[in-house]
């Protein structure tokens, strides 16, 4: 790093995109496919990768696969954003096979789940390279600037914006099986931490983060075990009961949420709202999990969850109703 230059933004955080109905059209927008995965901010500095997620939290050893990427940038050092995926048998993004990774820093756990699940760096922006910010540059300048550095392996890859317009583009997304599109404004600047209108992202299917505050005792195969989740959103300050969730879980997850439950057991209900099960056992709304439903009721509940997976990426506090 050349004197004068501008330390590495270690500690700051992703820009994120706001949930849109439709793309917007024009000239004025680039398009990128969305990966179902978890964001992350990769540092590369004094030749050692360093991995946080979107709230913080250094999730560097959780993926040893990404350690050689200082050695494809070397010398020179940068900060990346992008998203970490797991990869099913048909090469496509799968977000409950990386559940199997996302809780796990055992390294004898790790060789094994690197055959089992592996992952994949999908990189979208360049914050900083070697002692240069580029936060205030436009989209379309770190672009070129991270397609400038071919970073293309098995392990990492960064896959160019679309050409075509949204339309087109959400429909190849809708083909390939992927969660959806990103549209990303051409002169946009990058700004960490905020959801603003020059990212906007669309889905194929409603799904989001919400909070667990309790689970229902389950019955049949489940009897003695966890029968279903009890989820919500918040408003304000305020906890919103949205529903239960009974569907999606394994039987392996389903003794670690258990396991998970035990220390944030608590007697008062975290909940506003109606419909909250009078059976119900309740924790701390601490656990963020994502959930595929297909709408939301006029009430406020959910229909026809199913429970994809626990995210320790996104504080329980910044869950609300995704519009």
């Amino acid at each position: 790093m050349s004197e004068g230059s501008d330390p590495a933004p270690l500690g700051v955080e992703p820009m994120f995109a706001k949930p849109a109905t439709t793309l917007p059209v024009g000239p004025d927008w680039a398009y990128e496919m969305k990966w179902d995965g978890v964001r992350a901010l990769v540092a590369v500095v004094d030749g050692r990768v360093r991995i946080t997620s979107r709230n913080g939290r250094d999730v560097t050893a959780g993926y040893p696969e990404f350690e050689t990427l200082a050695t494809a940038l070397d010398p020179v050092p940068a900060v990346l954003d992008g998203e970490i995926v797991a990869l099913n048998e048909a090469g496509r993004p799968d977000f409950q096979l990386l559940q199997r990774r996302m809780h796990v820093r055992d390294e004898t756990r790790l060789r094994t789940l690197r055959v089992e699940a592996p992952v994949a760096l999908i990189l979208f922006d360049l914050l900083w390279l070697d002692g240069h910010l580029l936060l205030d540059l436009p989209y379309t300048d770190r672009r070129s600037t991270l397609d400038g550095l071919r970073l293309n392996a098995p392990t990492w890859q960064t896959p160019p914006p679309s050409t075509a317009d949204g339309p087109t583009t959400l429909a190849a997304s809708n083909a390939l099986g992927l969660e959806g599109v990103v549209a990303k404004r051409r002169d946009a600047r990058y700004e960490p931490g905020r959801r603003t209108g020059a990212w906007l992202k669309v889905k194929h299917e409603l799904r989001q983060e919400f909070v667990v505050g309790g689970w229902t005792v389950g019955t049949g195969s489940r009897h003695g075990r966890i029968g279903a989740l009890l989820i919500g959103v918040y408003e304000a300050d305020d906890l919103r009961y949205a529903g239960k969730v009974g569907t999606g879980f394994s039987s392996r997850e389903l003794d670690r949420l258990s396991e998970v439950f035990v220390p944030l057991r608590r007697a008062v209900n975290p909940f506003g709202g109606e419909g909250v099960p009078q059976d119900a056992h309740f924790v701390a709304p601490d656990v963020v999990v994502e959930i595929r439903f297909t709408e939301w009721t006029g009430t406020g509940h959910i229909r026809h969850p199913a429970y994809l997976g626990q995210r320790d990426d996104k504080p329980a506090g910044d869950v609300v109703r995704e519009t």
